[in-house]
């Protein structure tokens, strides 16, 4: 069963320059392979096959052609069947990079330990395995439809591989949209930005944080190639959007949106929209574009003081949410762990807001706040404990020694986003028949949410 990816073998000449090697025919191929796996001509002793200097101590290997030696060939036998693919490497081939740098190695044995696990159940029976091959090509259209393995569970596949068409029907469906809807027309955009922070509260160290967005989206359509065009919009004075990259998909955007990027400051010429993306949907939900900003504050600010008095430990945890957030969480937290020390034997505190919980563990606090902030915006929680004798069971961390600890926050706002950033449902258009059903939403995540202690000094890594 061959399986040619002619989009990849272009990059590869590109990639490769003067040193790229083309890829021959399939029974070239073939034979190539198995004379170099040692399964055809064994006995003939071949120099550049069989001499001593070259053992091969993984499933890569380099095969033999007449335009030359094709590398990695990644190769092995299992069950009486060779499973084989040859990755992308995004570089010249000479000299030969590491293995470790080649991502699409790591691509290719995983795609391959999918079709392994499709296809070695049947392997005693003939008749059933000739079947699973024959459905492999259909299953290897979703799985990998442009030669980059989306899906490497091909088993979790085989429930709707009779819904794949081998061949479009129309000349213009995309390779990327590998089935068609029948049904009502309806399209579900959600907006997820996460914020990461830093946060230190000292004078030499400044503190950080970034948002990252992306836009998701599933859309029901019927056709071999419809149209959509959805616009990202911003509030008067909100940020703008930086670093966009955007779904293969996308037939078409202003060139000043790709040009804006977070590492240079911002000035009257960044591009602030609208951001228009027109696109041929895939079949399956798929991000359409990836995005950064900077936003002048983070949701939530905060200060964490730990410090130690004879064999007892106080701690300070002051939050406050900004203004200009919604104060409507499904859920908020504040996660203190104490690490190299021994369980809590004795804990005394006093919190403003929420409730503190005390881990199975005895080496962590989490501090609920809940779903609402109170009026002043402001929680605070102080305490003072003391530790038993550490065993095995408690947490370690090379780095969080002495006093250098953290507060982790976890929460998550619904339908709100700190760039402000949304979709407007009547700014979707749809070239298709009949009156779409649109759902849109957005939602804000916090993602590495840090206070450090203000009493200690922070790693560097962190700074």
């Amino acid at each position: 069963f061959p399986r040619r990816y002619p989009t990849v073998e272009l990059r590869a000449e590109t990639f490769n320059g003067a040193t790229h090697v083309p890829v021959p025919s399939d029974s070239a191929f073939l034979k190539a392979l198995l004379f170099d796996l040692r399964l055809v001509d064994d006995h003939v002793f071949v120099e550049h096959r069989d001499t001593c200097t070259r053992i091969n101590h993984s499933s890569v290997h380099s095969v033999a052609t007449d335009a030359g030696d094709l590398w990695p060939v990644l190769a092995f036998q299992k069950s009486g069947l060779i499973y084989a693919c040859l990755p992308l490497v995004e570089g010249p081939l000479e000299p030969r990079p590491p293995l470790l740098t080649v991502s699409g190695l790591s691509q290719g044995l995983a795609l391959l330990l999918g079709i392994v696990d499709y296809i070695s159940p049947s392997r005693k029976n003939e008749a059933e395995m000739n079947t699973k091959i024959g459905q492999l090509r259909y299953l290897l259209i979703q799985a990998c439809p442009l030669g980059t393995p989306l899906n490497t569970n091909i088993r979790s596949l085989n429930c709707s591989f009779e819904d794949i068409q081998e061949t479009p029907v129309d000349k213009d469906q995309p390779a990327w949209r590998s089935s068609t809807y029948k049904g009502k027309p309806q399209v579900n955009v959600c907006i997820t930005e996460k914020v990461k922070c830093m946060q230190y509260d000292q004078r030499d160290v400044v503190d950080t944080w970034q948002v990252y967005g992306a836009v998701n989206c599933k859309c029901d359509i019927e056709g071999s190639a419809p149209r959509v065009i959805l616009t990202l919009n911003l509030p008067s004075n909100g940020p703008p959007l930086q670093d966009v990259v955007v779904h293969h998909c996308v037939t078409s955007v202003d060139p000043a949106m790709l040009m804006s990027f977070s590492a240079q400051p911002l000035d009257d010429s960044v591009f602030t929209g609208p951001y228009k993306f027109p696109f041929i949907p895939p079949s399956d939900s798929f991000d359409l574009c990836y995005y950064t900003s900077q936003v002048p504050v983070p949701p939530i600010l905060g200060c964490y003081q730990l410090v130690e008095e004879g064999s007892q430990i106080k701690i300070t945890v002051n939050l406050k949410l900004h203004e200009s957030i919604k104060n409507s969480f499904e859920y908020c937290e504040a996660r203190i762990p104490f690490f190299n020390r021994g369980p809590i034997a004795q804990l005394e505190y006093k919190v403003s807001y929420g409730q503190l919980d005390l881990s199975r563990e005895k080496s962590l606090l989490v501090w609920v706040i809940g779903q609402k902030f109170p009026k002043s915006l402001e929680v605070s929680l102080t305490g003072t404990m003391s530790f038993g004798t550490a065993g095995k069971e408690h947490p370690t961390d090379y780095v969080c020694t002495g006093n250098t600890a953290y507060v982790k926050l976890y929460f998550r706002i619904p339908d709100f986003t700190l760039t402000g950033c949304y979709v407007d449902q009547h700014s979707i258009q749809m070239f298709v028949p009949g009156k779409p059903k649109i759902t849109a939403s957005r939602e804000l995540i916090s993602s590495d949410y840090y206070l450090w202690n203000s009493k200690a000094p922070a790693p560097t890594v962190y700074r």
